[in-house]
């Protein structure tokens, strides 16, 4: 049986995040566990998510999950829009919350970053040398 979608393919929060994750090489979008995932070999970025206890979380349902640099989490969790998400989170993921936020109010450059900390965390070396090369 497959999962129920459990995103707004509309969401314009997806497509901003959508044109960022795949503007890097080698990525590509599938939806897994009913919610956009953005992978080269891995996962680097998924598009909503819940919270352990919360499977419908308002502030989870529309978010950036992303995998941060180890030096940075602390730093990322001390931000009142960052949070652990459920299943993923364990593995040392993060969550930035779109939730009650415009798409004009996001700081996309930000977002940007983390995507970018993601995926070089994540992508073969080779594409994050092309990333470099760039």
């Amino acid at each position: 049986m497959a999962h129920p979608v459990m995103f707004d393919a509309a969401d314009p929060h997806l497509e901003r995040v959508r044109t960022l994750c795949l503007a890097l090489p080698g990525a590509a979008e599938k939806v897994a566990h009913g919610r956009p995932n953005f992978f080269t070999q891995k996962v680097f970025a998924i598009f909503g998510g819940s919270l352990k206890g919360e499977h419908f979380s308002p502030v989870a349902r529309r978010a950036l999950l992303f995998l941060p640099d180890a030096s940075e989490r602390d730093a990322l969790m001390q931000d009142e829009r960052c949070f652990v998400p459920a299943y993923v989170g364990p593995a040392g993921w993060l969550g930035l919350t779109f939730h009650d936020v415009e798409v004009g109010d996001v700081d996309w450059d930000e977002v940007a970053e983390l995507v970018d900390m993601s995926y070089r965390n994540t992508a073969p070396a080779r594409l994050v040398r092309e990333l470099d090369a760039r």
